[in-house]
């Protein structure tokens, strides 16, 4: 059976990848830089390998933020201490989506626009273009139904 990564150890990794990609820097490069393999880093980003104490220090260092940057945005659930809850929508999926190439360059250009107006046009573009290419919840029920009622005449 594969052991799931911890919440914590996700998180933190996926604030490395999206400090990482932030600067343009290669998991190669942070691998060299830390003395250890591409393959490496990627399981620290994955959540897969626990990073400790001393090489988060030296991770911090070598992208040049606190150590405490990469707890940031951690929720937290109302169960037990620490314990992390990743919802989909919560701030997981956010650091996930902005650990992207394509996430940091809609952020980078999107940041770049000025005008409320035009940034309000983009974001009811974007809603439209992911609400047509989910189908609609009504239309899922409509389609099954149909399906029984042609199995039922069949």
């Amino acid at each position: 059976m594969k052991k799931l990564p911890n919440p914590i150890d996700k998180h933190v990794g996926s604030r490395v990848r999206m400090r990482r990609v932030l600067i343009g820097m290669s998991q190669e490069r942070l691998g060299g830089a830390l003395g250890l393999t591409f393959q490496q880093v990627q399981k620290y980003e994955k959540g897969t390998n626990r990073i400790g104490a001393s090489r988060l220090q030296q991770i911090a260092g070598v992208l040049s933020v606190p150590p405490a940057f990469f707890f940031e945005d951690m929720p937290v659930s109302e169960g037990a201490p620490g314990e992390a809850s990743f919802a989909e929508e919560g701030a997981g999926f956010v650091v996930d989506f902005l650990s992207t190439a394509e996430g940091l360059l809609l952020n980078k250009a999107f940041v770049r626009i000025r005008e409320p107006r035009v940034r309000k046009k983009i974001i009811d573009l974007v809603t439209a273009l992911a609400d047509e290419a989910a189908p609609a919840p009504h239309a899922l029920a409509a389609d099954a139904s149909e399906r029984e009622d042609h199995d039922m005449v069949g």
